[in-house]
């Protein structure tokens, strides 16, 4: 699916996008929207294991559940 929308860019931005955005604008957009989403994602990602990673209540429930994971098996 795809949608249509109308944007104002600053005569910079533009010019950019007319120099380095060849012929199809429409698809150098949506690749520089797609990376930075991924940029996004990625930043979210290592924020919460940095988290986890300091969370000192989870390591311990994590190191209980460690302990019964074998539990009756050879």
């Amino acid at each position: 699916m795809t949608n249509r929308t109308t944007i104002t860019l600053d005569d910079e931005a533009y010019g950019f996008l007319m120099t380095e955005g060849g012929s199809n604008k429409s698809a150098y957009i949506n690749t520089l929207l797609k990376k930075k989403k991924q940029v996004t994602l990625d930043e979210a990602v290592l924020k919460a294991n940095q988290e986890e990673a300091q969370d000192q209540a989870y390591h311990e429930e994590l190191a209980v559940w460690d302990e019964t994971l074998t539990d009756g098996l050879t």
